[in-house]
């Protein structure tokens, strides 16, 4: 490994995994860069393709690297870059659309058909020594964010899309279902926009009580009964009235679906940023005869990535308190089998040349 000029993490299929020295990428269009991937965190849809091969339409046919939660250092600039040069740390948004479907020129990439994004099949991820991004793809970290917290800008971009497609504003009730890094992102982001009431609910005890030390200002361990009932308890137990403004589910769980459906007041808004099963059960009646406002979210958009720096650079969101610790790229693997296990919040691997 100590030889390799280009070392990544690749997957072979399910459970097989492989280092191998890959070519180092070259500069072909003038506006992209070199990064030199420094840190890059364990994401849930990294382990589902590790223990399935696939998430639903995309299915791992070929060896592909894992990785797209990266911060890195540019290594290269292409000779019409300008925003940056050479030695510059960045946050890196690794998905690379085409600019010219009606999504992209509506401002909704996100949603582009023919997304490149990394780690899903056919596109390599970031787990590598070297990663090559336009140059409006990647954002500056100021002196104020490390490395290590550059990583978690992923998630947090995800975060902030999902609350701003909820439409959170000062004042504001919020029930976030999941106390996942996404989640427990979310009340964070719910926070820093103003939401007076932030409850986070999860059947893990050990994650609700990060939640409430991180950003929630209450906590609800559903108990096995109706989801009404649950939702009933959450409302009186928080002086919702006639219940939450905005709900977001970060759990992909039917059950916490059909529970923030009932946990709304009358014209609440309901966000899905969790994915679960392809299809499930849904409480249709209640989310007509209170005319919700009901909402999916998929990865970011404009402005989402550089709101997430902003974010942590004035000290409203505090990323690190995440990181839960961080392995040597060698130990990757067993990285991947410990988040599958449920250890840790937000588990980093350091890049091939980064010393931990």
């Amino acid at each position: 490994m100590g030889s390799a000029e280009n070392l990544s993490f690749i997957l072979k299929g399910i459970h097989q995994v492989k280092f191998e020295d890959r070519p180092v990428p070259e500069i072909n269009n003038p506006h992209d860069v070199i990064v030199n991937v420094k840190y890059t965190g364990i994401c849930g849809s990294d382990v589902h393709y590790w223990d399935h091969g696939a998430i639903g339409q995309f299915v791992l046919k070929e060896p592909m690297v894992l990785g797209h939660e990266s911060s890195g250092v540019v290594s290269k600039v292409g000779p019409e870059v300008k925003a940056f040069k050479v030695g510059d740390h960045v946050a890196m948004e690794p998905g690379i659309p085409c600019r010219r479907c009606e999504p992209c020129k509506a401002g909704k990439y996100n949603l582009c058909e023919k997304m490149a994004f990394a780690a899903t099949p056919p596109y390599d991820g970031t787990l590598a020594k070297y990663y090559t991004l336009p140059e409006d793809f990647c954002y500056r970290l100021p002196d104020s964010i490390s490395l290590p917290e550059g990583a978690l800008m992923e998630p947090l971009g995800v975060a902030v899309h999902i609350v701003k497609q909820a439409s959170v504003s000062p004042g504001q009730n919020v029930v976030v279902f999941g106390a996942g890094p996404v989640g427990l992102l979310c009340c964070a982001v719910a926070k820093a926009f103003g939401a007076t009431k932030i409850i986070a609910v999860d059947i893990q005890k050990p994650r609700l009580e990060f939640a409430q030390k991180f950003a929630a200002t209450s906590i609800f361990e559903p108990s096995r009964v109706s989801a009404e009932e649950n939702a009933q308890r959450i409302i009186s137990e928080n002086d919702l009235g006639r219940g939450a403004d905005v709900a977001i589910d970060a759990s992909g769980v039917e059950p916490s679906v059909h529970t923030g459906i009932h946990v709304l007041r009358p014209g609440g808004t309901y966000v899905q940023g969790g994915m679960g099963r392809s299809e499930m059960n849904f409480p249709i009646m209640a989310a007509c005869t209170k005319e919700l406002n009901l909402k999916g979210s998929f990865r970011y958009g404009s402005g989402d990535y550089k709101l997430a720096v902003q974010l942590v650079a004035s000290g409203r969101i505090n990323v690190k308190e995440l990181i839960s610790g961080t392995v040597k790229f060698e130990d990757a693997e067993q990285a991947f089998k410990d988040v599958k296990a449920g250890k840790g919040i937000k588990t980093l691997i350091a890049g091939p040349d980064t010393t931990v």
